[in-house]
């Protein structure tokens, strides 16, 4: 791992002594599972956002706002293919705020949940007393679909690497009214056997980091096959964009080289499915570029303790 934030969770996981039997996924990936029974269990993932840092007050309504905290969180239910059951909020106000901003703000939130089946269950609200920025907070629910949860450490040497959509330039907007893969992630684990998944928060390259770091596995990905974004293509290095930026909140996964032709033949929805590269066992990131050179991938996603 490079970063501090990587590090700093490293960390963390090393701290923990979570029973495996009750906890089987806990802290490194974008779930963990608590497990109820014998058959049941549940999925928690948690997200925080703040003016200043993921979205500009001045600039964009409560509304978007409310949307983009759900749906970060739903984002986390699609990379591991799980079904979202509810969510809390909590948020921290301005002082200057009222009912009118939280009616606001509550709008943007059932908008995005009710597309997903999610409901809103509760929360928390709390009030500054300074001159101190909003935030707000949503920790969600999910359940175990037909298939089970896809974690970030299952890539095998020879898998194929896919990613959704397109990537880069989330920063003209995208990042405020991204579409969660949630139907995507659920479809794709019904086709076929993923190995492993993440969702792009962070940039292609520092979550592609990741999943090789769980894996222990190495990646080539070939620069001219990555799907770059209508928004990437107006920046001055469009590549860059698509593997730094982040909040693309597109899936990336791996999974057979078989199982990736199978789907690609029979994928026939609107949100395209590109294969980007390959896994490795070098346990180093590589890109070959356009002029056939083949070098090291430098992790320079977003790092939240930057």
């Amino acid at each position: 791992m490079t970063t501090s934030e990587d590090e700093i969770v490293a960390w963390f996981e090393r701290q923990s002594k979570l029973p495996r039997a009750d906890f089987p996924i806990g802290i490194g990936d974008d779930m963990a599972e608590i497990r109820l029974s014998k058959s049941t269990s549940v999925f928690i993932t948690t997200d925080m956002i703040l003016d200043g840092v993921h979205f500009n007050l001045q600039k964009t309504t409560l509304k978007q706002v409310g949307y983009k905290a759900m749906a970060v969180n739903l984002s986390d239910c699609a990379a591991m293919a799980t079904i979202p059951v509810a969510a809390v909020v909590a948020v921290a106000l301005p002082k200057q705020f009222g009912k009118t901003h939280l009616k606001q703000l509550h709008s943007g939130i059932t908008l995005t949940a009710k597309k997903f089946g999610c409901v809103l269950i509760g929360g928390d609200i709390t009030s500054w007393r300074t001159d101190a920025p909003f935030a707000i907070s949503v920790a969600m629910l999910s359940r175990k679909a037909e298939n089970d949860p896809i974690k970030r450490s299952g890539a095998k040497v020879g898998d194929a690497i896919c990613v959704t959509g397109s990537l880069g330039g989330s920063h003209f907007g995208k990042h405020l009214k991204f579409k969660p893969r949630v139907n995507e992630a659920l479809k794709i684990a019904q086709m076929v056997k993923v190995n492993a998944m993440i969702d792009i928060s962070d940039g292609l390259s520092s979550d592609l980091n990741r999943i090789c770091h769980y894996s222990a596995v190495g990646t080539v990905i070939n620069a001219e096959q990555i799907p770059l974004s209508r928004d990437a293509k107006r920046t001055e290095d469009p590549l860059a964009s698509a593997l730094h930026d982040g909040e693309d909140f597109e899936l990336l996964f791996t999974l057979s080289k078989q199982q990736c032709k199978k789907l690609l033949q029979n994928w026939h929805k609107p949100v395209p499915i590109t294969q980007i590269g390959r896994i490795t066992d070098t346990k180093k990131m590589r890109i070959k570029m356009p002029d056939d050179r083949t070098i090291d991938l430098k992790v320079k996603g977003y790092n939240h303790l930057r």
